[in-house]
């Protein structure tokens, strides 16, 4: 756990208020556009390149024929909301003033096979999707429950797996 006067949790206060009245000074600093370019590196790899990082490789295990050298597609969308549940927490553990000791969170789900395979129509999807969160924090029960709710409503990984949206995949001519 770390408390100084410009962090908890290692969040940066004031960079997070700052943020906060920035959007609430001016709305429109609110609508951002997050961006991944993902390039085939032959057989089931795949890089994406997101901002200034090193890519982010991706490969499918050994049993579904890939080389089982990096998460795959479905590991990844499983840890992005694991990921964002946790700043989440982080974010609006500092805002409360809740010092977090650990936090922990398994995400899982099922996944048929079938409509991927092509073996018959339906939902390529997971039917569901899980998540445990194992939270130590020396905050009363009531805070770390309030702080559990308001994360649950303001994921938004979270958000956009609970919703259908409009996903437009265009082939480039």
């Amino acid at each position: 756990m770390t408390i100084s006067s410009t962090s908890l949790n290692d969040v940066d206060i004031a960079a997070v208020a700052a943020l906060a009245s920035a959007v609430s000074a001016d709305p429109a600093k609110a609508a951002t556009r997050w961006k991944a370019d993902v390039t085939w590196l032959g057989g089931f790899r795949t890089e994406a390149a997101v901002r200034d990082f090193e890519p982010l490789a991706s490969d499918e295990p050994l049993g579904l024929g890939g080389t089982d050298t990096a998460p795959n597609p479905v590991e990844q969308v499983l840890a992005a909301l694991g990921n964002c549940l946790a700043v989440g927490y982080a974010a609006n553990a500092t805002a409360r003033g809740i010092p977090l000791d650990s936090l922990r969170i398994e995400v899982s789900g099922p996944l048929d096979l079938h409509s991927f395979l092509g073996l018959r129509p339906g939902h390529a999807g997971f039917s569901e999707i899980s998540a445990v969160v194992h939270l130590e924090s020396p905050a009363p029960a009531a805070d770390v429950e309030a702080l559990h709710q308001h994360v649950l409503t303001t994921s938004p990984v979270g958000h956009t797996l609970q919703s259908a949206l409009p996903v437009a995949v265009s082939l480039a001519g």
